[in-house]
């Protein structure tokens, strides 16, 4: 299924947009890979910065709706039949989630050491809230109410660089390397309705936590390749791993993504781009996150996932302002997880 994706995707943007060396004086130029006017928002560390600085600011707005259990939709009445793991009373899930949005601000910079090394750092700011819904633990399961949790706090920092690899005949190879350390809380706690009918204050489960104090290594390497004048292909291959954990972790990623952008003017291009993912289950348990919901089990997390993206690039002199729109095509999570919907991503960029 993957191979046909990329091979579809990569030849429905040759057919829509082929190479055409009769451009007028307009688009004659030869395009110039200066790392921030030809990406998608939506990477990070696609691109290097040639000489000073960079500076860019992204947010990213994620929502889930309704449940998944290996990939196949399911109701709430049948997640209410699930045997609890973590405790006998209730036996079985009682509480399940319906929606959950998720906010994301990503503070990055870059200082050009050299056309061939870059320092980078970025600082991420989440937000996070989630209605879930509560019923009877025995008998008929009657619908006992709704209630809403949310966290909000800096979550993470990291520091790295890239390094070019190749530039040759118009196609660019450069090594991505960073070190993230997680700063969020991983013991937030909120007020739950319980499956008794009261309302307890409780540690929240791992999808609510903003960070799980470990540190992990980012490793990758991209690939840039102008196909004609006005079309570059790109592709990028990243493996995140935990380096020193904590009580628990959030599992380790595989990430993959392949782009075409096409350049419509000088200062407008535009991109398609598919993204594979596979990331681990947690690691670790936290022994306070006992609630009968799906959200407490580490096993109820990661999975293989593939989305596809549609963005726009506006350059206006050395800034950039960019959006990407996300949608999941592929949801193969492990056991019971939330539906994840859609992403819209916007960003500003400056050089200096």
């Amino acid at each position: 299924m993957k191979i046909i994706l990329l091979v579809f995707f990569a030849l429905l943007s040759l057919v829509l947009f082929p190479e055409d060396g009769s451009m007028d004086g307009h688009h004659s130029h030869k395009m110039q890979m200066q790392g921030h006017s030809n990406t998608p928002v939506g990477l990070v560390g696609a691109a290097m910065h040639h000489h000073g600085f960079m500076f860019a600011i992204k947010q990213s707005y994620m929502n889930m709706d309704s449940n998944i259990y290996e990939g196949d939709d399911i109701s709430s009445s049948e997640i209410l039949s699930f045997k609890n793991p973590l405790s006998d009373t209730p036996y079985n899930l009682s509480i399940v989630p319906k929606k959950m949005n998720m906010k994301m601000t990503m503070l990055m910079g870059m200082y050009a050491l050299s056309k061939n090394f870059n320092l980078t750092g970025m600082a991420t700011y989440s937000s996070k809230e989630m209605t879930l819904e509560t019923f009877k633990p025995t008998m008929n399961r009657d619908f006992l109410g709704s209630f809403n949790t949310s966290s909000a706090d800096l979550s993470s920092i990291s520091f790295g660089g890239l390094i070019l690899l190749k530039d040759v005949n118009g196609s660019k190879t450069h090594f991505n390397v960073a070190i993230d350390q997680s700063i969020g809380d991983s013991e937030i706690k909120g007020t739950a309705l319980t499956p008794m009918g009261s309302y307890m204050d409780m540690t929240l489960p791992y999808a609510m936590q903003l960070g799980d104090k470990g540190t992990k290594i980012d490793l990758g390497v991209t690939n840039q390749k102008k196909v004609n004048e006005r079309l570059s292909w790109g592709n990028q291959l990243k493996r995140k791993f935990g380096l020193s954990d904590a009580l628990w972790s959030f599992g380790d990623q595989l990430e993959f993504n392949t782009w075409l952008q096409y350049k419509q003017s000088k200062v407008i291009s535009l991109s398609s781009r598919l993204k594979l993912v596979h990331q681990q289950k947690i690691s670790g348990i936290d022994p306070s996150i006992t609630a009968p919901v799906q959200t407490a089990n580490p096993d109820n997390y990661g999975g293989k996932e593939a989305h596809l993206a549609f963005g726009a690039n506006f350059l206006v002199g050395h800034s950039k302002i960019s959006f990407e729109f996300v949608l999941p095509i592929r949801q193969e999570k492990n056991n019971l997880q939330m539906k994840a919907k859609n992403m819209l991503i916007i960003g500003y960029q400056n050089s200096f």
